[in-house]
């Protein structure tokens, strides 16, 4: 080794000269044949993953010409009372001297200003239908968009979707001649790892294309259909409302948001998929409006808890928490415990995606629902109704059953395994409490500090409607109830808990 390290040695005639040298010589030429062969391999290998990119030159000369610069503008009211000008009282000789004294120094904070912004879109129609977010246009008064070759042309708003965060617009084709548009993509074959494509108008600078992969699928930044796919494609401010590109050059995902306390790209981006987002824009272009589906439900999350009490491998599918009267869900057979398996033959893998499934479903369309009830799979037939107006979740629902008949009256008990003290329904607790008149069930008075059913987030006011879906009537019944769930062995027990009309499921572990 050191002979390597040491070219003199090699290089120096004086020493290439002598027998022991020329032995030496050898053996490092040798050592240097094989080193040189490793390094050669190793350079290779990165070659080999550089081919596999080529260039993007002739995809992106391609798709240029139909991605669009957007620009708004909005009036900003003026601010009629400057705080640097003296204000005299109204009506009075002062007040027309001021006005007229002051009037040369009103600033641009005292007239009417001109907002503007800028964002991205793409035409999806050769008619001149252009695609971009909800946010880029979002109050604006006019909106101009700017085609690759300069052309400006003044847009039309069809309609758009706050929920999802697209919008339509619509501008006469130039020289009424048929505009390039580009096609949707399959987002649901996307796999982690495809090459993509952003093009769009960053920080103004328009007709800007910027290369990465899909990083990660199905994100959730805290809206309630949330299902971005991520990048690590460069995505900066006016970026948004711009399209994500596959290998195919057909539109996998609309560039949104951006995770940045900076403002800029740091490599993660999201973009809404293209077959959410053009189900949301075909329906804008045929309706005007979104019209999503809507069973009338509301759901939760099961844990791993509850796998027991309600008969499942694994914690999977939605927990039907509540059911709205006269809705969808009821009329089909839905029923309160139930937890959905499968929705029009789409896996409901949690509770989170259930929402996005049914809003998917077409409006009027019977679908069949794969709900785990009682230890058994039962299937449904449910017609999708279509989603009230402001309505934000699947809805909730209050419960609409008869009070229970009075029983002889028990004394609050303390369920000692959960840490909480629960008691009848008196008028004197249904008043503190403002619990409804035809609330069932017990209403809890006391939750020890650090118990389990504080962890759990219950609190005093809080009602138990069952346990282990039976209904609980007195305090008895419940300690009965968990009293047999601990002979049993069971790990945990399944509670409804109705909070003011808001009913979900809790479990609490049995242990002592």
């Amino acid at each position: 080794m050191i002979y390597g390290q040491n070219q003199s040695v090699i290089a120096s005639p004086f020493v290439a000269e002598s027998a022991g040298a020329l032995d030496v010589l050898r053996r490092v030429r040798r050592w240097l044949v094989v080193a040189s062969a490793v390094l050669v391999a190793s350079l290779a290998m990165p070659a080999v993953a550089r081919d596999a990119s080529a260039t993007f030159a002739d995809i992106a000369e391609k798709l240029l010409p139909a991605v669009v610069n957007i620009a708004t503008t909005q009036a900003v009211p003026a601010d009629r009372k400057p705080r640097d000008i003296p204000q005299a009282p109204p009506g009075t000789p002062l007040d027309d001297l001021f006005k007229e004294f002051f009037k040369d120094r009103a600033g641009p904070q005292d007239r009417e200003r001109r907002a503007t912004s800028l964002g991205s879109g793409f035409v999806v129609h050769p008619d001149g239908y252009i695609v971009t977010n909800n946010h880029v246009i979002e109050g604006a008064d006019e909106i101009t968009v700017q085609l690759h070759d300069d052309t400006q042309l003044k847009a039309k708003l069809i309609g758009r979707d706050t929920k999802i965060d697209i919008a339509v617009l619509k501008v006469e084709p130039p020289n009424k001649k048929p505009m390039a548009f580009v096609k949707w993509a399959d987002s649901d074959k996307t796999r982690i790892g495809d090459w993509v494509l952003a093009i769009g108008n960053p920080f103004g600078l328009g007709g800007t294309v910027t290369a990465g992969i899909v990083s990660a699928r199905a994100r959730e930044i805290g809206g309630q259909y949330d299902d971005y796919l991520q990048t690590d494609a460069a995505i900066n401010k006016g970026n948004s409302g711009g399209p994500l590109f596959d290998m195919a050059g057909d539109v996998v995902g609309v560039n949104t948001a951006i995770f940045s306390p900076t403002g800029t790209s740091l490599g993660i981006g999201f973009s809404i998929p293209s077959n959410i987002a053009r189900n949301i824009a075909e329906q804008i272009r045929e309706h005007g409006r979104v019209r999503r589906g809507w069973m009338g439900v509301q759901i939760q999350a099961v844990s791993e808890d509850m796998i027991e009490t309600f008969g499942l491998d694994k914690a999977r599918g939605a927990l039907i928490a509540g059911v709205t009267p006269g809705g969808p869900a009821e009329k089909g057979g839905l029923k309160q415990r139930d937890v959905v398996l499968t929705f029009a033959g789409k896996d409901v893998t949690d509770s989170r995606k259930l929402p996005r499934i049914v809003a998917d479903a077409n409006v009027g369309d019977t679908v069949d629902v794969i709900v785990q009830r009682t230890g058994k799979r039962v299937t449904l037939r449910i017609k999708v109704g279509e989603l009230p107006e402001g309505d934000k979740t699947l809805t909730s629902t209050k419960p609409g059953d008869k009070p229970v008949p009075p029983k002889d009256a028990d004394r609050p008990g303390t369920v000692e395994p959960f840490g909480m003290t629960v008691s009848r329904i008196t008028d004197q607790l249904r008043e503190k409490y403002q619990l409804a008149e035809n609330q069932k069930g017990l209403v809890v008075v006391a939750v020890a500090d650090g118990g389990p059913a504080a962890s759990k987030g219950i609190k005093p006011g809080d009602v138990v409607v069952e346990v282990a879906q039976q209904e609980v009537t007195s305090p008895a019944d419940m300690k009965a109830k968990v009293e047999e769930l601990q002979k049993q062995k069971k790990k945990a027990a399944v509670l409804l808990i109705d909070t003011k009309g808001d009913p979900r499921f809790v479990a609490l572990r049995l242990e002592k």
